[in-house]
Formats: structure tokens, sequence, C-alpha cells
């Protein structure tokens, strides 16, 4: 999908003047097209309405409603367009008009075409900015910022896990959600993208993947033309990283444990396996399980649930946290198993603990410890 054209605006009673203007202007290059040429700013601001012109170029002196008004007007209702004062008179008064009302620029008769040109680009580049800005939560569906939060998760386990095929559904599906949910404008797109950039990087970091793909502060307005075009520049990069991590987990001459502990850490709330670790690290479950118990005296399940209920007490000991939401950020969706893994490892139940009617510093029910 093409990105659509900047709609420009001639102002001026002389007709000879904005034909030069017309004439002047790299439109082309620049990704614009002259939509209308009013004779004052009362008939500018006809067109305006008829037209939403991204930028204006206008005279000051002209006849009935001069520059000075249509100047106030757009300041005062259409903030959003960027305005170039082209005046023949070097005159102090309007330049003040001009800059107040917050001209982008003031160019003198006869115009150069470098100088008009040149601030032509500069507003191309503001407006760009102010689209692909990350738009707040607010402007979305009500469900969808809850909604993306679990995408974003689903999106964490299947890189995790180096499974491309899986990604590349991900990405897929969230496409149609996109669709669905009419999240379609570019500063809703750009938010989208701006979170997606934000996982990706410490999906990067977490996975000591050092050599990752180097991401840009905001994605052009073209990529945020369409929401296919949008999922296409931010999954580029994922499948890029995942293809480098892929890779140098695979060709390592030895399986370094200490990266291995490391992502069990990071990653000991997900649904974490054996097997998974296994697979993400190319080694057999077999060999990984014996080599990982040597070295630090515990095997991986239960490493796992060392560093799940460390965290589960931190939480268990606030009043303010339901059980059952601790469970859910301890990594465990059946509440009930949660209960039965607690009082073994502690010795007492979550309920017991937070009441206070157990001491148990230093105890502890896992014959791991």
């Amino acid at each position: 999908m093409n990105k659509e054209l900047y709609r420009v605006l001639l102002v001026d009673d002389e007709p000879w003047n904005r034909d030069i203007l017309r004439n002047l202007g790299d439109w082309n290059e620049l990704g614009m097209t002259v939509a209308g040429e009013a004779e004052d700013g009362e008939q500018a601001i006809q067109l305006v309405k008829q037209h939403q012109p991204h930028i204006i170029i206008t005279d000051m002196r002209m006849p009935g409603t001069d520059g000075v008004e249509l100047l106030q007007t757009l300041s005062g209702q259409y903030p959003q367009i960027k305005v170039i004062v082209v005046s023949g008179y070097d005159d102090f008064n309007y330049a003040k008009h001009a800059i107040r009302h917050r001209a982008a620029d003031y160019l003198l008769k006869p115009v150069n075409p470098d100088e008009l040109n040149g601030v032509l680009a500069k507003c191309a580049k503001e407006l760009e900015k102010v689209e692909s800005a990350p738009e707040s939560w607010e402007s979305y569906p009500s469900s969808f910022a809850g909604e993306f939060s679990l995408f974003q998760q689903q999106a964490r386990l299947r890189f995790n896990d180096l499974n491309g095929q899986s990604l590349r559904e991900w990405f897929q599906q969230l496409q149609q959600k996109l669709e669905r949910c009419e999240i379609n404008r570019p500063r809703q797109l750009g938010r989208v993208a701006h979170e997606l950039q934000a996982l990706l990087d410490e999906l990067c970091v977490s996975n000591g993947l050092y050599e990752r793909p180097e991401a840009t502060a905001l994605p052009p307005a073209a990529a945020l033309a369409s929401i296919e075009s949008t999922i296409a520049w931010i999954s580029t990069p994922y499948y890029q990283a995942l293809e480098q991590l892929i890779a140098q987990r695979k060709f390592k001459n030895k399986l370094n444990l200490n990266e291995v502990k490391q992502y069990i850490e990071q990653h000991c709330m997900e649904m974490i396996t054996l097997e998974q670790l296994a697979q993400i690290f190319f080694v057999s479950k077999e060999y990984l399980s014996k080599v990982f118990k040597k070295e630090y005296e515990v095997n991986v399940t239960d490493y796992v649930i060392q560093l799940r209920m460390t965290r589960a007490k931190e939480w268990v000991m606030d009043e303010q946290i339901p059980f059952k939401h601790v469970a859910e950020m301890a990594g465990y969706e059946d509440v009930s198993y949660f209960y039965r893994v607690f009082k073994k490892h502690f010795g007492v139940s979550p309920g017991e603990m937070r009441k206070g009617q157990a001491r148990i510093s230093g105890k502890s029910g896992s014959s791991t410890e």
C-alpha cells in the first residue's frame, strides 16, 4: 500500500504567484500534492474544511481576509497544519505574526526554490514524527490493552522456545486481531510497534544475543500506512534475531551451564520444562539434567521451584495480593497445585504463613536445599 501524499494548499491573491509556487515545488520527490488554491484567507478556510491539507503556503498581504487573520484562525482551530509564510515585504511585523502563530518558516519573494523545498522537506519530517508517535492506550478499545499484554506473553514464550514457525503464526494472529479491533490509525499502530520493539530488545538481552538487529526509535510513516505494513516492519527483526539466536546456540562448542542457569532465573515464572531447555540449548534432556545436577547439586525442576517459591513467599507476605494472583505470578495456573507445592516447600500453607501462625525462618520442606 502506497503512503498517502501530503496535501498542500496555496494561498495568494495573484494567480501567477500561485503558479510560481506550483512550479517550484518538488512535489513528487517530497511525497506531496497541491490539493487546492485560494485567493484569500476566507476562501482558504473553506478549502481547509474540504481538503484537510497538511501544509499551507500563504501570502501575507491579500485583500479581504489577509495572512494575519488566516494565521490566527489556523493557529486556534487547525494547529496540526504546517504553515509556510511567503511575503514580498521584508516587514518585521508580518514576521512577528508568523512566529507568534507558529508558522513553519517565513520566506521572502522572489522565492528561492532550494529554500522552499528545504522548508517543505522539514515539514514532511515533522508530520511523519507526529503520525508515527506512539498513542496512549486510552484511544484503543477498552479490552485491547489487556489482550495485547497476553499476546506479548505468547510472543515471549514462542521466541524463547526458538520456534520460528510458531512465531510467524503469532504475527498472523496479531494482524487478524488488529483488523478485527480496527486498530489501523498510524499513531495506534505506532504504539503497537513501539511496544513490540521494546519486547524484542528485552528478549535479545535476556537471551544473551548481543549481535541483535538494530531498532530505530520510531517506525517510518510508510511502515504505519496499514496493519499489514506495520506487521511486516516489526516482524522482520524478530525473525532475524531468532535466526541469530539459534545459530549462536547451535554452533557453540560447549554447553555453558552459567547461561542455562541465567536463562532459568530470567524465565522461571513461565512454563519452562527440562525438554524445552534441552531444545533451546541443543543438547539432550538427559545430558542437561546430569551436568546441571552435578554442577549445582540440584536438579533443574527443583531449582525452578526454589526460584518460584522465593518470589511467592514475598508476595504471600503482602496482604494486598490475593493468593490466586500469587499463584499466577509464580507460574501456576492451578491454585490448588500451587498450595501443595508451597506447603511442601515451606512446611506451612500460604494462609498460615500470611497469618503468622508459623515461624519458618531457615525452614524448608524441599529435600534439594
